[in-house]
């Protein structure tokens, strides 16, 4: 049945995460289906951590336990998949900061429970699988747990969409991965705790997607000297269900504020 998926997948420098989740459904949005994006947000787990260091905030268990990876790409982690805002709720006088701050809970419309950051696991169970549950474990150190970043995400940027969730999750999941095995992961592993300049982060990018996804990239940094804390990739709501590719990533308004050199930050403090 899944046959023609995987040899189509079998192209693709993920071809074994695509095989994996060819018996998947596809991300469908069956409520305000009405948008044009998606930002895809990977964390770079230990400059996340090193942050939260900074700040003096008590370590989420994902950092308290965080340890070298010999292959330097699962330090590229996910943090969310979040749908751009519908023009059904904008035309309710809802605008793109509103939208962000609030999610589903946003009113007039969606209007559901507020998810809290500081209440991650107040939020209701997701429903995920435990087969898809197991695989987000791996990509998602905040998953579960006392930290629940799962049920944050969906309550506040999938559930009222009606995705389903293991679509929605595995969707994520794939997405590292390619992201992972791309010459963007490369360059992160290759320059792992060396400061990096982002002419060449952007020219890993280009290798990958094309010049023209350089635009599609929006880097968080912190600190001085800054570290990256996190990558956010801006996705066609059209094209969230194939491999990632040129023609299915829109440029993003801002590029972020890593500035022209930062560091690929090493676990530890």
């Amino acid at each position: 049945m899944f046959r023609k998926d995987i040899v189509a997948c079998a192209a693709t420098v993920a071809a074994v995460l695509c095989a994996l989740s060819a018996t998947a459904a596809p991300l469908t949005a069956t409520r305000y289906a009405d948008f044009d994006r998606y930002v895809l947000a990977l964390s770079w787990q230990t400059g996340f951590c090193q942050s939260q260091h900074n700040m003096n905030r008590d370590a989420p268990a994902e950092c308290q336990s965080q340890r070298e990876q010999k292959d330097k790409t699962r330090h590229l982690t996910v943090h969310g998949l979040w749908p751009g805002l519908p023009k059904s709720i904008a035309s309710r006088g809802v605008d793109e900061r509103r939208w962000m701050r609030f999610g589903c809970a946003t009113r007039p419309i969606p209007n559901m429970p507020e998810a809290r950051a500081s209440r991650k696991c107040a939020a209701a169970e997701t429903g995920l699988s435990l087969e898809m549950a197991n695989q987000l474990n791996n990509v998602m150190p905040g998953a579960g747990g006392n930290s629940c970043l799962e049920r944050y995400e969906y309550a506040k940027h999938g559930v009222c969409f009606g995705f389903d969730p293991d679509a929605y999750f595995g969707t994520m999941v794939r997405l590292n991965g390619e992201v992972r095995q791309s010459a963007v992961g490369q360059f992160l592993a290759d320059n792992y705790g060396k400061t990096v300049s982002r002419n060449d982060f952007n020219a890993a990018v280009a290798k990958s997607w094309g010049k023209e996804s350089v635009s599609a990239f929006k880097l968080t940094c912190d600190g001085n000297p800054a570290w990256l804390t996190e990558v956010q990739i801006s996705i066609k709501a059209s094209a969230i269900n194939a491999p990632l590719s040129r023609d299915g990533l829109l440029r993003q308004p801002h590029p972020g504020n890593c500035g022209k050199q930062f560091i690929i930050d090493k676990a530890g403090y």
